[in-house]
């Protein structure tokens, strides 16, 4: 079984600011993570190839620092790495970047399996893992919190609710998004990190997918960004000291005098 895990690397969210000049994200002197739920995403891979067998390929579309978040992926069990990584890529919005990450994967063979988080904490669009399967023509399925069984090439999965969860069947090949709640992501252990400097990664540029250029970047993305900014503080604040019950009651008194 071939399994490939799509991972970014984000700016920290404890890190995060807007350039007051440009109004985008400021991200020199900020550090970069491997996205959270793909930390889910790979440790699901992880231990599905323990358990059934086959290998697990991480990828990742980015700039060259991002082999940084693909080493640490291999550490924490992942067999092989791809980074996909062009000048040409930059700019690219959702549409882009499943265009992008299905050429690569084409190219690497395709997979069996696709595992991704349920979205990027940075841009927290969730559309990437669903766009990616439409590419690949594959089922999908979002929100996955457990893995119930893998026979064959079916698979059965728990998708959370607002209400409770579905248990849905479906078979490979296929793609699935996880929430945090599929697992508790292991530690790199040192044996892990020893393959990891070792590793060798696969370095992808536009030419190498045979990606249509007019489908690539900022060319290639229907959606554009105008403008981002952190909203204006508005209101009255107040700040409400004693005990428990002395705050309780102002808080009652102050709710009273406003209805």
């Amino acid at each position: 079984m071939k399994i490939f895990v799509c991972v970014k690397q984000v700016p920290d969210a404890k890190d995060v600011r807007l350039d007051p000049k440009t109004n985008t994200l400021a991200r020199e002197g900020v550090q970069s993570i491997m996205n959270p739920y793909d930390r889910h995403a790979l440790e699901a891979a992880v231990r599905l190839k323990e358990e059934h067998g086959g290998t697990v390929t991480v990828i990742s579309m980015g700039p060259p620092q991002a082999e940084a978040t693909l080493r640490e992926a291999i550490s924490c069990g992942a067999d092989e790495m791809a980074l996909v990584s062009d000048r040409a890529f930059a700019g690219a919005d959702t549409w882009a970047t499943t265009y992008t990450l299905s050429m690569a994967i084409k190219k690497l063979g395709g997979a069996d399996l696709i595992i991704c988080g349920k979205q990027a904490i940075d841009g927290d669009t969730a559309q990437v893992g669903p766009g990616l399967a439409e590419r690949m023509e594959m089922p999908y399925l979002t929100c996955v919190r457990k893995v119930v069984s893998l026979a064959g090439k079916v698979i059965r999965l728990e998708r959370m609710m607002d209400d409770g969860y579905d248990v849905v069947e479906a078979e490979l090949p296929m793609l699935f998004t996880v929430v945090k709640e599929i697992n508790e992501p292991r530690i790199p252990s040192l044996k892990g990190k020893m393959k990891a400097k070792k590793q060798e990664m696969v370095l992808l540029s536009a030419a190498d997918i045979d990606a249509d250029p007019d489908l690539l970047g900022l060319k290639g993305s229907p959606t554009q960004v105008v403008k981002v900014f952190a909203p204006e503080m508005r209101g009255e604040r107040c700040l409400l000291t004693g005990t428990a019950d002395e705050q309780v009651a102002q808080l009652a008194a102050r709710l009273q005098a406003i209805l």
